[in-house]
Parts: structure tokens; sequence; C-alpha cells
């Protein structure tokens, strides 16, 4: 009864003093982890201890442990170390809180503990909202898209998070910071935000910390068009088709289909795959689709058709001895281009013609030329053979050339001009011998029209003096008219006039009379002038 009394008493003074001491700061503080052992002093005093009685200040003060072997703990949890401190096994959120120490050695001293018990960071959480993640569990966005980040934790107290950040090949750096829960967002992402972000969750109390890193990978398509073409790789006679996406991160895919039908031909991330001839045929299609990780799901498309080659040719050449000459050889609608060969049909097989200094060869996309130097009839005279040869196809034209000796075309130009020359002058004799009339009705023709006016003008005048003479001449001598009838009959001058008046004029039916009786005209007048000189005036 008298200890039982004794605790009683002592557990009021407790409770009456405990709030001073707490309001004054005299209480140690000691900081636990839950799971964890703690000790808890009892003052800090070395020496000789007194009965020692262990209490916890709730709502009213609670015995716990004793140094008087009489009076048992309050649970297997709680013993005494060197005579004085409390020991707790496996501490717990519940273990927190006020403890006092009452020490009984001459004197009576009582000693404040207060236990603060930490708790985490435990099950840290981050959550970043991305556009997908890849099969290894790396996250990923799309470049120009708004990402929201929040980092917690389960602790006690609440844990301090921080946010770090480390681009490739750079070093870390904090992002931003909070004392409970951290958590921002980033309105556009670009490429150089691509990176690890790290959050770290700090226990206040214990000071303990977790972190998780994650990975966030920043994708764009390709800005630019899906390009896709079919090629000979040098030194091999297949066929490469090659689909080409630049300027994306990652690589996009691509699959290369046949059309129509759609028969797959091969999938890869490099867009390159090589069909052999047996897979080739005249007008094929093939078509390429690339998709991109964060492009549309219907990607982008192009396609090629491949065709065999058609060449353009002269057939024939002709070549001087000792002079050059060039055979040309146009491929068209070949895809992809072909191959161009020059060889000469003399052989078998066809021999090729290797450039030197007699055959000079040049080759300008799908057109080439073979221009020969020095043309020799036996060496370059024959056939010639174009080749062209892609993987679909091999076409062949044949072009003779002929080789022959230069001509003297001095010689030749001054024989023709001779001859032309000879012709002319025996036309023009013959001209003048056989017609000399019609030579002069020409040459009043080039005259023009006002000169043959003028001549009429004067035929005509002396045409009516002679006509006055003769009526004149039949009155006086009537006589010589009788002598005169004798005499073949007079034509009249004037049908002379109306004659070179048609010529003039172009009467066709006037000219008809033709160059006979221009020469009868001119006998009459001669007989007219002899007989008129004998008459008198």
């Amino acid at each position: 009864m008298a200890a039982r009394a004794s605790e009683t008493w002592v557990l009021l003074c407790l409770g009456a003093l405990l709030p001073r001491w707490v309001a004054a700061g005299l209480e140690a503080v000691v900081i636990g982890e839950v799971h964890e052992d703690i000790t808890l002093p009892c003052g800090n005093i070395s020496g000789q201890r007194g009965l020692v009685t262990w209490y916890r200040n709730d709502s009213e003060p609670l015995f716990l442990l004793s140094s008087n072997a009489s009076l048992p703990p309050a649970t297997p949890r709680f013993s005494l170390e060197n005579d004085s401190s409390l020991h707790i096994e496996a501490l717990s959120l519940q273990d927190e809180g006020n403890y006092t120490c009452w020490e009984v050695l001459n004197k009576t001293r009582f000693f404040p503990v207060w236990l603060q018990v930490a708790s985490g960071p435990d099950q840290v959480e981050v959550n970043i909202s991305t556009t997908g993640m890849l099969p290894n569990g790396t996250l990923y966005v799309a470049k120009g898209s708004q990402v929201d980040f929040t980092c917690s934790s389960s602790s006690r107290p609440p844990p301090m998070v921080e946010w770090w950040f480390q681009a490739p090949d750079s070093r870390a750096e904090p992002f931003g910071n909070n004392l409970t829960v951290s958590n921002f967002t980033l309105l556009l992402m670009s490429q150089n935000l691509q990176g690890n972000y790290t959050c770290v969750a700090t226990n206040s109390l214990s000071r303990r910390h977790r972190k998780v890193t994650t990975e966030l990978l920043v994708y764009f398509p390709p800005p630019s068009a899906l390009q896709c073409w079919a090629e000979i790789p040098p030194g091999s006679f297949m066929l490469q088709l090659t689909c080409l996406w630049d300027g994306g991160y990652p690589d996009p895919n691509f699959l290369w289909t046949e059309e129509p039908g759609g028969v797959i031909v091969g999938t890869s991330n490099l867009g390159v795959e090589m069909l052999n001839r047996s897979q080739l045929s005249d007008g094929r299609k093939f078509k390429c689709v690339g998709r991109h990780i964060v492009g549309s799901e219907s990607g982008a498309s192009c396609m090629v058709q491949i065709k065999s080659p058609s060449i353009l040719s002269e057939p024939m050449k002709t070549c001087l001895v000792g002079g050059n000459v060039t055979l040309t050889c146009q491929v068209t609608g070949a895809y992809p281009h072909a191959k161009i060969l020059w060889l000469r049909n003399l052989t078998q097989p066809e021999m090729i013609v290797q450039p030197s200094s007699h055959h000079l060869i040049s080759v300008n996309g799908q057109s080439s030329t073979l221009t020969i130097r020095n043309c020799s009839q036996d060496l370059d005279e024959g056939y010639y053979v174009c080749r062209a040869e892609n993987p679909v196809g091999v076409r062949e034209v044949d072009i003779w050339l002929s080789v022959k000796e230069p001509l003297n075309i001095v010689g030749v130009v001054g024989t023709i001009v001779s001859l032309l020359l000879l012709g002319l002058a025996i036309i023009s004799g013959l001209m003048l011998y056989y017609s000399p009339a019609f030579c002069w009705k020409l040459g009043n023709t080039f005259r023009g029209q006002d000169m043959g006016d003028v001549m009429v003008l004067v035929e005509s005048e002396e045409e009516m003096e002679e006509e006055e003479n003769a009526a004149e001449e039949e009155e006086e001598v009537e006589e010589e008219a009788n002598e005169r009838a004798a005499l073949p009959k007079e034509t009249p001058k004037h049908s002379h006039v109306h004659r070179v008046t048609a010529l003039v004029n172009g009467n066709v039916d006037w000219m008809g009379n033709g160059v006979q009786a221009l020469q009868d005209d001119s006998s009459e007048q001669q007989s007219d002038v002899i007989q008129e000189e004998d008459r008198p005036v």
C-alpha cells in the first residue's frame, strides 16, 4: 500500500510539473524511425544513479518501467539500459510522445524526453503525363506537347520533394522543390528537355531520402516529305529499293509492298530492300509506307514503277577517211537508269569499245556519245552496237558506219558551173538564130509599158503622113497606079503599127501572126521606099 501511494503521489507531481518543463523547452528530443530500436536517456548525468522510474505523459502520466525489480514493465518492449535509460524495441508511430524519467537519490529529479517517430519516405511515385511507353518501360512524349510532372511519397512527417534534371552528356541540376508534393507543367516540350528526371523525397526528421529516376524521350516525326526510288548499286545487277524520310526522331519504320495487291516485299527501319531479276518485270509498281511513332497512323507513302529502257539513235552514219564522226545513243523510259555500253559487232561475242585516243566515249545522264577520230575504212567501217541495260531489261540498237574517200569539191563545183554556162550559151544562140523577132519582143517587154506607148505614137504619125502622100500621088499619077497594080499588093503600114501596138499591150491574137508577118512588112516597106524615091515630091 505504501508503494502504491508513493507511485500515485509521483504521478500527480509529474502531471503538474511536465507542462512547465515542456513550455520552458527543458525536454530532450530523441528521433527514432519506425521498426527500429531507440534508447531514451535519463538526464545527462554520470556516476551512481538512484531509483529510476519512466512514465509516458499522455492525457495523464502512464507508468512504463522502474529500476525497482518489484515493479514489472508495462510491455516487454521496454527495458533499462545503464540502470537509467529507457530502451524501446521496434518503434511504432504510436510510441511518439513525451516521456519522463523520475530519479530518487538524495533528492528527487525529473528529466523529460520528447520522442519523435519518423516513417518513410516509402513508395515514391513519379507520374508523368506522356504519349506512350516503349517495351523497355521508357517514357516518351511528342515534341511541342504539354507534360505534367508529379512526385509523391508516403512519409511521416510529409516529405520534402525535389526534382533534378540531367540532359544527355551534362550534369544534373535542380528543377524545383516543395516541402510536401512537387508538381509542375511544361507547356511546350522541346528536344533540349529530353533526359533523366529524378524525384528525391527526403524525411525532414530522419533525413532519410529516396529517389526515383525516370528517362523521358522527346520524339518528333520527320518534317520533310517521304522519298523513294529504285537504283542499281555499284558492281551489282540487283534492284535496290530505297525509302528515305529524314529529320525525325527516332527513325521511322518502312514497309515495302508490291502494288496492286499489297504483297509485302520487306519491312525495316532502314527502308532498303534488294530484289533479284526473277522478281522484276516491266511496269511493275512498288509502294513504300513510312510510319513514325508519334506521327499519324496512316503515315506517309510514295510509289516507284520500274521500266525497261528504250533507245533512240541514227541507224547510219558516214565518215570521211581521216575525219571524225560522233555516234549518239539516247536512252528513254528506263527506270532505274540504264547502264550504256558501246560494242563492235565484229566478233562473237561482241567486243566492248573501250575509251582511248581513237574512241572517245562520254555519258551525260541517259545519253552517250562515241566519237571516232581519224576514221579508217579498214578499221572503223561496220556495225556499232549501243546497249542499254537495267535490271528490268536489255535493249540494243545497231548503227552502220560507212567510211568513204573525200571528194574533190572544187573540181565538182567548177564542172557544174561550166556546164550551166555552156547550156545557157547554147540556148541563147539558138534563140537568136531561130527567132530574132522573139528576142526583140522580149526586149520591148522588159523595157516597160511607157516605152511601148511612145513607140506607138511615133509609128502613128508616120502612118498619117504616108497616107496623105499616097492620096496626092493617086491624083497626080494614075498611070503609076496601074503599074503598081501589077506589083504585089501593098500591105498597109498601119497593120504593122497595129501589130507593134498589140506587142506592147500583150494582145496574143495579133502576136499570132508570127515572125513571118514582120518579115513581109519589112520587105514591103523597103519596096515602097525605092519607088517613092523616084516620085516627085
